[in-house]
């Protein structure tokens, strides 16, 4: 009898048991659902969200749009120490789909076709170039229809007296941005007037204009007489500052030294604010470029480079322009760049805008710049 009753009470024990069990796994199932559906509503409420461009308005004289960042004094025996500034995948994942149909472009993008054939023996026309790049917009500006760029860019070229060479630069490079399916804008940044050329302070005026236009995340800096040999040397930013045109005709296709920085280069917005973007004061040819890589060498930032092969160009063959003299100041500009480069750059930008003109091939802003003190 006791064990008939012990049996009868260990089977009413494994009942409840089981229904207790049941009703845990029916409450986990419902919660795990209700999360799911707030997920993928809160993600497709992301997706649904069109990207914003900046509507700064223009004005005809500007300081930095953004300070950089209180620079520091490090040790000036540090020269390059990897410290990444962002996260690459952040970087390229950073403009949200503005079509839910759309895909995210592929990376490499598949239309690449390498190495390229270059020449400059043949003249080209403006005409020419309009009407082989009938997708481009007023200003230079181009995005892919069928997928979402990975970058916004702003390419920005310092110029003056230039007309033929940028014709090439046009006719070659439009092309190649679009097969690399990029949002980009050209911006050609043209120095009013007869003084000193200052090279890079025409980067910083261009990089202030173009954020005027679009919410731009990448920047690449571009002379006028730089083609690339291979599309696949993507006009991109990285996760460091990135040095492009490693390979030019002009030095045998050979990196001329290690630290240089000049002709082609790429920064993201925060990697040109944490330098305080560039010198002002380098009135003349000569010594900005060494500047800049010293300020990414004090930040702790080091230089990306594509292999010399696919970082190869041609350089349009010229003389060097009247009033590019040598800067008689470079060498003492660049033993105080450490000193200098908190309170010169970026936040003390001073300029004019003489007039701007909205091209199908291009932004043109011709700028008065001021004159140097010597």
């Amino acid at each position: 009898m006791r064990d008939s009753t012990n049996f009868s009470a260990v089977q009413q024990i494994c009942t409840l048991v089981v229904v207790l069990s049941f009703v845990h796994i029916a409450f986990i199932s419902i919660y795990y659902l209700r999360n799911v559906d707030i997920s993928v509503s809160f993600l497709q409420f992301q997706q649904e969200q069109p990207s914003v461009p900046d509507q700064t308005e223009r004005t005809s004289s500007s300081s930095s749009r953004g300070a950089a960042a209180e620079l520091g004094t490090p040790d000036p025996s540090v020269t390059v120490t990897p410290a990444p500034v962002e996260k690459l995948s952040a970087l390229n994942k950073s403009a949200p789909p503005t079509d839910a149909k759309l895909d995210r472009c592929p990376d490499p993008p598949p239309a690449l076709v390498g190495p390229l054939r270059i020449e400059f023996s043949d003249p080209v026309s403006m005409d020419t170039i309009r009407a082989e790049n009938p997708n481009l917009r007023e200003g230079g500006r181009y995005k892919p229809k069928d997928c979402i760029a990975l970058q916004k860019v702003a390419i920005i070229i310092p110029f003056r007296n230039r007309d033929e060479h940028l014709k090439f630069w046009l006719y070659y490079l439009h092309p190649i941005l679009q097969r690399q399916q990029l949002d980009y804008g050209v911006y050609v940044i043209n120095q009013d007037g007869e003084f000193r050329f200052n090279r890079a302070k025409l980067l910083n005026i261009g990089y202030v204009e173009a954020l005027k236009d679009y919410d731009y995340e990448c920047f690449i800096f571009s002379d006028v007489d730089l083609i690339p040999m291979d599309d696949r040397n993507i006009y991109k930013c990285s996760s460091q500052p990135r040095h492009l045109s490693v390979a030019i005709d002009k030095f045998g296709f050979r990196l001329p030294y290690t630290q240089i920085f000049g002709g082609v280069s790429a920064l993201t917005k925060e990697q040109y604010l944490h330098i305080n973007g560039f010198s002002n004061n380098y009135w003349g040819w000569g010594g900005e470029d060494d500047d800049i890589y010293k300020r990414l060498a004090f930040k702790r930032m080091f230089i990306s480079r594509p292999n010399s092969i696919v970082g190869r160009y041609r350089m349009i063959v010229h003389h060097r322009d009247e009033k590019n003299e040598p800067n008689p100041e470079s060498f003492n500009n660049l033993m105080r760049t450490l000193q200098t480069m908190n309170k010169d750059g970026a936040n003390s930008l001073v300029y004019q805008i003489v007039r701007v003109e909205k091209d199908q091939l291009y932004t043109k802003v011709t700028v008065d710049v001021g004159k140097p003190a010597y």
